[in-house]
């Protein structure tokens, strides 16, 4: 049976969630025993979002094949079993980049090529590559309806519909039902008008995803159904809620996926949710919780660490802990005082980026974690900068430093890739995508993996320069992980410390609610027994204290005499 399709667009704003409900759709329908895969357009003209600053982008997400693609494929992958590769993140610049290769070499005979039919034929081409070998491929259109950057694309998926089969293609618009607080009620006209202009070209949407406060009352539900032509019950509440995994809850329990399976005339078992319930249970149930400190250069928009945060909250998951994250500016830690910043952490965490600024930030949050004993996770930039706090506070090495931030450092333990030495394009030339690593038997890694073999994946420039090596670890350091040829330096370690472990990958790509990563369910866990200590030291000194406080007050107002008893 050939795939059917579901495309999702979104109105009246940007950062609704399509990428959320895209996702959601795909877990209810593995749930109902069917094979789904995904592929997310964004309209703009970037080949990737490799370039890009996370202030504007968010997170780049890295696959296992080496594409920087949009964060919403990290969503795609948690919520579903789908590996997401190159193809399931197109842009308008790779499409465009395409095409006038096609036209460079003489593909199109000479023909004049317009944006209709040669940009939405590669289109097409790029929504059917996904489709192959499974029941569902869903399609998120970024961008709202109306930008002039998503017409083509608005234009592809109109033609699908034409040229499938009926039954094969469902429209699923999300939109926008705001609370208006002045006048105490949900207002529909922001959805109507959005269908409306969906409408204009060509799309009549089968399913609305209205995002909202509050539930929709049948009403308001009978009312949004008659004004945009959908059935009353294709008119489904997008509530706000807690966390993230509750979306697919949310959804499968106002009949998203009856409604989906309605629209596509498709045969499914019955929708089974119990994992996911019990991971939205623990979640909102736990045992105790800790406070982990991510000391970063972007944690003004909070995106940019998208993954990171999840994997965390994975990380709590395993541990049955909630984990609050407090998100630490670098920069800020350059200021006096800066240690009363982290002093109420269970765990120090500094992860990628790029660029100089606030490195002296970080390098003050991983002094910190390693003279108090508090259990630090540095990840790509964060392991560098490890590296390069070690080598000047224990190794003595002054001036130590990456080439990236001081290219004239007498000690630059960390470097360039020696591949990309003279390479000065920006655009997909680090290093990327999954590497295989060997660990050190008894490390902190091997002992969280359970094995001597790790495949991760990567996106770094800069490499551990093992010049320096015989130095580092002569003074501690542990060399805990390589890739199998000795070429380059994986996983870092100070053994002398509760848990200090950075490495050069990004672990968070890989981890899932329903299977957290090995490496942060062992941090968490360092984290938890951190403060479990800390609790105990100060369960120990209060009685102490309490005694010291007494005998004071007793010497400074003496109780008085009491006479005996006749």
């Amino acid at each position: 049976m050939s795939a059917k399709y579901i495309f999702v667009t979104g109105g009246v704003v940007s950062s609704l969630g399509k990428g959320l409900a895209a996702a959601s759709i795909g877990c209810l329908l593995e749930a109902r025993g069917l094979k789904v895969n995904l592929l997310k357009f964004d309209p703009y003209l970037n080949v990737d979002p490799g370039t890009m600053s996370p202030f504007q982008h968010g997170e780049v997400y890295v696959t296992d094949d080496g594409a920087e693609t949009d964060l919403d494929l990290g969503h795609y992958e948690r919520f579903t079993h789908a590996r997401m590769r190159r193809e399931n993140n197109c842009t308008a610049g790779r499409i465009y980049e395409t095409i006038i290769s096609k036209e460079r070499r003489g593909d199109y005979l000479g023909k004049t090529v317009q944006v209709i039919p040669h940009v939405t034929d590669e289109i097409k081409a790029a929504v059917r590559k996904v489709a192959s070998e499974v029941d569902v491929a869903i399609v998120e259109v970024g961008g709202t309806v109306g930008d002039i950057e998503s017409l083509p694309f608005l234009e592809a998926i109109r033609q699908m519909r034409q040229e499938q089969a009926p039954g094969s293609v469902a429209f699923v618009h999300v939109t926008l039902v705001p609370f208006i607080g002045a006048a105490g009620e949900l207002k529909t006209k922001p959805t109507q008008h959005s269908v409306k202009e969906l409408r204009e070209i060509g799309i009549q949407p089968d399913i609305l995803l209205c995002r909202t406060d509050r539930y929709l009352s049948p009403e308001l539900k009978a009312k949004i159904a008659l004004f945009c032509s959908v059935p009353r019950e294709a008119v489904i509440t997008a509530k706000d809620v807690g966390n993230i995994y509750e979306v697919p809850i949310v959804l499968g329990g106002e009949g998203l996926d009856v409604q989906i399976l309605r629209c596509l005339d498709m045969p499914a078992g019955e929708c089974d949710m119990t994992e996911w319930k019990n991971l939205v249970s623990r979640l909102r149930h736990p045992s105790r919780e800790i406070s982990i400190g991510i000391v970063g250069k972007y944690v003004e928009y909070q995106d940019s660490y998208k993954s990171l945060h999840e994997a965390l909250v994975h990380g709590g998951i395993a541990n049955d802990v909630r984990v609050n994250v407090v998100w630490v500016e670098a920069e800020g830690l350059d200021a006096e005082r800066w240690e009363e910043q982290l002093e109420e952490f269970d765990g120090i965490l500094v992860p990628g980026g790029f660029g100089k600024r606030g490195i002296s930030g970080m390098l003050r949050g991983i002094t910190f974690a390693r003279t108090r004993k508090v259990p630090f996770f540095g990840i790509c930039l964060g392991m560098q900068c490890a590296v390069m706090e070690y080598a000047r506070n224990v190794c003595g090495l002054e001036g130590a430093n990456s080439s990236e931030f001081d290219p004239s450092t007498p000690h630059r333990v960390i470097y360039k890739l020696r591949e990309l030495r003279g390479v000065d394009e920006l655009g997909g030339t680090m290093r990327l995508g999954a590497w295989t690593a060997r660990l050190k038997e008894g490390s902190f890694a091997q002992q969280a993996y359970g094995q001597l073999e790790i495949s991760e994946r990567h996106r770094h420039r800069y490499e551990f320069n093992r010049e320096y090596e015989t130095t580092l670890v002569a003074h501690g350091l542990e060399i805990a992980g390589e890739t199998p040829d000795g070429t380059y330096v994986e996983i870092v370690e100070f053994r002398d410390h509760p848990w200090f472990l950075g490495c050069q990958f990004h672990p968070e790509f890989k981890s899932r609610p329903l299977n957290p990563h090995p490496l942060f369910k062992a941090f968490i866990r360092a984290a938890m027994e951190y403060r479990e200590r800390r609790e105990g030291e100060k369960a120990v000194a209060s009685p102490s204290v309490q005694t010291r406080e007494l005998a004071e007050d007793n010497a400074a107002n003496p109780p008085s005499a009491v006479p005996p008893e006749r």
